[in-house]
């Protein structure tokens, strides 16, 4: 065998009932010394001598946990072959071995030779869905649910049909149809298919465009001086209702931008009138416009 390995006697107590304990012998398990470095013909006969004691070893010793783990090991090379499928993509090769690894791991515990099938045959599925599950929850730019993404997935796969079978991109309701869904849940699908992707602001707006500039350029923004111009629209009616003192203390004050001391010298009165009139009258216009708000 390519692998360094030494016998390794493992036991098991087993104690019934009214009797004193017994040691029961479970059969030898090979140490491999560097289970990455066994080759791909050792690691699959290697790989059902572990899967065949791992069955009757007890969960959570220190037995089992060296079968396990060697098993992981000796079966990092189909975690390899899978991820290769995916080196075109923008996260690093590493990550998506780490998470193929989740995928064999849950392989190795879900495996059962009665199956009569070759662990590498059983695996490689794991592996390849949880490398998928990870792009699919991660790659998306912003986070959309679980149902869209998979409504996503068909829509795609739909559209790709019905537009080679009618020659055209097919309409909202034909792909309803064809999936047997609502028009609506096929709008809200093809809508979060936008957040699949995300494009920098600062990419040029179109390439016939001659005044340059990114597309941040074009987006417009919330103008602070519009709830200033709702404001006044509100007021005028309010203001309208005045007396003609008040209007006249109101244009002294915020128009003319007199203090209240020089419009009580302006109207006779004291300052402390003229405050008690500024508020009196700003307190009915704030009425006014609360009012107008609900």
């Amino acid at each position: 065998m390519g692998a360094a390995a030494r016998a390794q006697g493992l036991s098991r107590t087993a104690v019934a009932p009214g009797t004193a304990p017994e040691t029961v012998p479970v059969p030898e398990l090979p140490w491999v010394e560097d289970a990455g470095k066994v080759a791909p013909t050792d690691a699959r006969a290697l790989s059902k001598i572990f899967f065949d004691q791992l069955q009757v070893l007890d969960e959570g010793t220190h037995e089992y946990q060296y079968a396990r783990n060697t098993l992981i090991e000796l079966n990092m090379a189909l975690v390899k072959f899978a991820a290769r499928r995916f080196r075109n993509r923008s996260e690093p090769f590493e990550d998506i071995v780490q998470v193929g690894t989740i995928g064999l791991i849950k392989a190795i515990d879900r495996f059962d030779l009665s199956r009569e099938v070759e662990f590498p045959t059983f695996a490689v599925p794991y592996i390849i869905g949880e490398i998928k599950r990870f792009f699919r929850d991660t790659s998306w730019a912003v986070h959309v649910p679980r149902r869209l993404q998979e409504l996503r997935l068909s829509l795609a796969k739909a559209i790709d049909e019905l537009s080679a079978r009618l020659d055209r991109s097919p309409t909202t309701a034909e792909l309803a149809a064809h999936l047997d869904l609502t028009a609506e849940e096929v709008v809200d699908g093809l809508m979060a298919s936008n957040g699949y992707t995300a494009g920098s602001l600062d990419i040029p707006a179109s390439e016939d465009d001659e005044r340059g500039g990114g597309l941040a350029d074009r987006i417009g923004d919330l103008d602070p001086a519009m709830a200033g111009v709702e404001n006044l629209q509100t007021l005028k009616p309010l203001v309208a209702q005045l007396n003609e003192r008040d209007r006249r203390i109101l244009q002294m004050r915020f128009g003319d931008e007199l203090t209240q001391a020089q419009i009580g010298a302006e109207l006779g009165v004291s300052q402390m009138h003229v405050s008690r009139l500024l508020s009196s009258v700003l307190a009915r216009l704030r009425e006014g416009m609360l009012a107008d708000a609900c």
